[in-house]
């Protein structure tokens, strides 16, 4: 759910995961294993990219489908 939603936000806005990893200071190869579940973000870069999207954490993790 999480690599979906992250996904989908991500190409909303159009922007390439290269933009996206700089912004969050980690590699092109370490966001595409967020987006492909491979691995989990910590809490930090979980508050990142709610910030960055403009949603809620509970959202991004699938915890509600309400996005504000």
């Amino acid at each position: 759910m999480f690599g979906e939603r992250l996904k989908k936000l991500r190409l909303e806005k159009k922007i390439p995961q290269k933009e996206l990893a700089a912004y969050l200071g980690i590699s092109i190869r370490g966001y595409q294993f967020y987006e492909s579940e491979d691995n989990e973000p910590n809490i930090k870069m979980l508050i990142a990219l709610a910030d960055f999207y403009g949603v809620t954490i509970d959202y991004l993790v699938g915890r509600t489908d309400e996005r504000p």
